[in-house]
């Protein structure tokens, strides 16, 4: 039995698809593909991670440049303004597709950075990638359209940056999720006990993972140990797969999921050469062919990949790629021919 529809059907319901063998495996031994935004570096950003931003395929020119940039990117898009802001968004979007199009594409894990807006008085929170984006809450909403349709998929949300963000705020945020998501969110477990089986049983759809300590009271709240997303931090497509090599051989292999950032992260110089072009034009398509040459060749499991991101996964054939590397854990007699 494949893993997933074929010919020109939909990746919207591959977990519901998998064979009886995988949905009873631990979902941490899964292959699972993840949507990527890089990080902005147009300045020298901190880590940041997949479909971190998976909502980069927004952005509000209009609005103040983020408080994810330092002070001299901030000093420039105050000069150049209107200028400097798309200039910025050529380099933050990673994506051209929407939250329901990624989840129709098989998507199924979101690497997400937060914040207030300057001059907001509620505790109103944005998806944020050096300039802001859609509110919180109107993505979520739209997360959760899509599970309404597709009971059997389960998503991973990674809330691991938040920015101009005091106590209200989170409880904002963490009050937001609970009542978007409702029964749905899936309560901490041990790892290892998270199969496909056990979070159709309990009816759960979303795993949320949050980075910051105002949710450790919180049971729903996954912590950020949970999920490890090493960062390469590099240009360089060789350094990267050495990067992935290593930090997969340094798996935890009890207790946590874990997150494979096949990612390159552009430097000042490197925006410098490619202003015009951005991103996707200067840096990602050229190297792509690389990078999935290294997702075509993994395999989950015990010390393999569990979680992949990637960034433009719409360029390629990526999710679909790394959903058929579950097909390498079948029992011979479901084997794939």
């Amino acid at each position: 039995m494949k893993t997933r529809p074929t010919g020109d059907a939909s990746n919207a319901d591959w977990m519901g698809s998998l064979c009886p063998s995988l949905t009873a495996m631990p979902l941490k031994y899964l292959a699972v593909p993840g949507g990527s935004a890089v990080h902005l570096i147009i300045s020298t950003i901190t880590k940041s991670s997949c479909s971190h931003d998976s909502f980069s395929f927004w952005v509000d020119e209009q609005a103040p440049v983020g408080p994810d940039q330092k002070a001299f990117v901030k000093h420039l898009a105050s000069v150049f303004r209107l200028l400097a802001k798309k200039v910025m968004k050529k380099w933050s979007m990673t994506q051209n597709l929407t939250f329901r199009e990624q989840l129709e594409g098989g998507i199924r894990y979101f690497d997400l950075r937060v914040s207030s807006k300057p001059g907001e008085t509620d505790h109103e929170v944005y998806f944020i990638h050096g300039l802001f984006g859609l509110r919180v809450r109107d993505g979520l909403h739209d997360i959760n359209a899509f599970l309404n349709a597709h009971r059997k998929e389960v998503i991973f949300l990674d809330f691991n940056h938040h920015y101009a963000m005091d106590d209200k705020h989170h409880r904002y945020l963490i009050n937001m999720l609970k009542e978007v998501f409702g029964s749905k969110l899936c309560k901490i477990n041990v790892v290892e006990d998270i199969t496909l089986d056990y979070l159709w049983e309990k009816k759960y759809q979303v795993l949320v993972f949050y980075h910051h300590p105002s949710a450790e009271s919180c049971p729903l709240m996954w912590p950020g140990s949970k999920i490890p997303a090493p960062w390469a931090n590099t240009t360089d497509t060789t350094k990267l797969i050495q990067f992935l090599e290593t930090t997969l051989g340094e798996r935890a292999k009890y207790g946590s999921f874990h997150v494979s950032q096949a990612i390159l992260t552009p430097r000042i110089k490197t925006i410098i050469k490619g202003l015009v072009q951005g991103l996707r034009n200067y840096l990602v398509e050229k190297n792509l062919p690389v990078i999935m040459a290294w997702v075509e060749a993994q395999k989950p499991g015990v010390s393999g990949v569990n979680i992949i991101t990637s960034d433009f996964v719409e360029l390629v054939d990526f999710a679909n790629t790394v959903i058929r590397l579950n097909d390498l854990l079948l029992p011979p007699d479901q084997s794939v021919t």
